[in-house]
């Protein structure tokens, strides 16, 4: 797996999809982005809490990788960093083609481990009518591939910044192929 670079770090305090960017983001090991709607040791996902509010979090942090904001932009759709609700946008990193429990080294000290999948939602067609359709796509077979993102949880506290380096650690095999969480 080839490693990559932080393009930006979004985050929002309230629930909703866009996030404001900043300079920088605090990871808290096993709470996620100090700050953000979604920090904590168990779910935070409004659907999810409401079926059961004492699910671990498994979606601490959201990335999603910039190439496909290029691929989205080659069908009429203008994404900017944030703007669907992730708290990292990566660089030169397949994040969809990670296994689960492959971790993420930021920066100098922060760790996160990829825990599944981001299941697109209605919410992204707030943005722009359609998005989140473009944001799902059919395989060979007939399954359903989601392109908006992965999510994961802190193992490792640290700051994340714009321009960080991203290096991938993957688990041992066999790979677990990543499934919504």
């Amino acid at each position: 797996m080839s490693d990559g670079a932080v393009l930006a770090v979004s985050r929002r305090a309230g629930h909703g999809v866009g996030k404001n960017r900043e300079s920088s983001l605090d990871l808290v090991a096993e709470h996620g982005v100090m700050g953000d709607a979604h920090y904590g040791t168990t779910v935070q996902h409004r659907s999810r809490v409401a079926v059961d509010p004492t699910q671990p979090n498994l979606r601490q942090v959201h990335l999603i990788h910039a190439e496909l904001f290029d691929e989205l932009a080659r069908t009429g759709f203008a994404i900017a960093p944030g703007q669907m609700g992730e708290n990292i946008t990566t660089t030169g990193i397949d994040l969809l083609g990670l296994p689960q429990g492959a971790r993420l080294r930021i920066g100098g000290e922060a760790v996160i481990q990829v825990t599944g999948l981001r299941n697109p939602c209605r919410q992204l067609d707030g943005i722009a009518a359609g998005l989140m359709a473009a944001t799902l796509d059919r395989a060979a077979d007939g399954g359903l591939i989601r392109k908006a993102g992965i999510m994961g949880i802190v193992v490792a506290a640290g700051t994340v910044t714009a321009g960080d380096a991203i290096r991938v650690d993957l688990p041992q095999r066999p790979f677990t192929q990543l499934d919504r969480v």
